[in-house]
């Protein structure tokens, strides 16, 4: 794909990805902060160092999981599967302030815990970009924490370590909440990353392109993430092509409602994907 040209005026080497991934997904918006400004706190904001500590903000983060498993199903979920939902809930928008401008613009930020900031009532989330990597010829390599990378799969190498820095601290602070050893936790911040981009490259209209990239990005042999992309076509009712995928982890949202397991879950056999995968399409 040719490099992206920076737009009139423009320092920032992600704002246009950002600014397409508002559009598409109006659920999730992105500003970076300026040099100098502070995150916001309160307010329903917490801090991703905050998480990572594991300690009164990640108390009042994962209270409101546990009041909407109540609201809504009418029952408390164990103490490790509200973890894990809330985890979810920060890790899928999280991965996306990395693999969205590298797969847009073929620019990777760093994203410290103590750079992000997320208000999920809002669907709203703060950073401060410091440190991009891009590749040689790109605009973007004149401005401020520019690293020129030799190609395409040393990008992809980029992509991983900024998640793994970011996720190596999160995880700190829920891994001891959630019961699973560190190979699961693992296996869920693989399956957010490939969920989270395959997701919005489908509202791009590029969804064929995404599959692509992620195999690549993750080919299964890439520590600490666990499995690969896992994509797999299945062949719905008149032979219509049905693209599913399996997750390295499981929600555990069958402990809530057995019955009702996600489509990509391990635990849901091809024969119901093609039924649900069919009724969607």
């Amino acid at each position: 794909m040719s490099l992206p040209a920076l737009l009139p005026g423009l320092t920032s080497p992600v704002a246009a990805a950002y600014t397409r991934l508002t559009e598409v997904f109006p659920g999730l918006g992105i500003r970076e902060l300026a040099a100098g400004e502070q995150a916001p706190r309160g307010g329903g904001w917490v801090g991703a160092d905050e998480l990572a500590a594991g300690g009164a903000a990640l108390d009042a983060f994962l209270a409101w999981d546990n009041e909407q498993v109540v609201r809504d199903y009418g029952q408390r979920a164990r103490p490790d599967v509200v973890a894990g939902f809330g985890l979810h809930r920060y890790a899928w928008p999280a991965c996306l302030l990395v693999t969205v401008p590298w797969f847009l613009d073929r620019r990777v930020p760093r994203i410290p815990v103590e750079g992000v900031a997320f208000q999920r009532t809002l669907g709203r989330m703060t950073v401060r970009i410091e440190e991009f990597a891009c590749l040689p010829g790109d605009p973007a390599a004149a401005l401020p924490g520019a690293r020129v990378v030799a190609d395409e799969e040393a990008l992809r190498a980029e992509v991983r370590d900024s998640v793994a820095e970011h996720f190596a601290r999160i995880l700190e602070g829920f891994g001891p909440r959630m019961r699973r050893g560190r190979r699961a936790l693992w296996g869920m911040a693989t399956d957010e990353i490939v969920e989270g981009l395959w997701y919005i490259a489908h509202l791009l209209g590029e969804e064929s392109r995404a599959m692509a990239e992620l195999e690549l990005l993750l080919p299964g042999t890439e520590k600490p993430y666990v499995g690969t992309a896992g994509f797999r076509e299945l062949t719905g009712p008149g032979g219509a092509p049905l693209p599913t995928r399996d997750r390295s982890s499981c929600c555990l949202f069958y402990t809530l409602r057995p019955e009702d397991t996600c489509v990509t879950c391990p635990r849901t056999c091809d024969a119901e994907r093609i039924r649900r995968l069919s009724e969607t399409a």
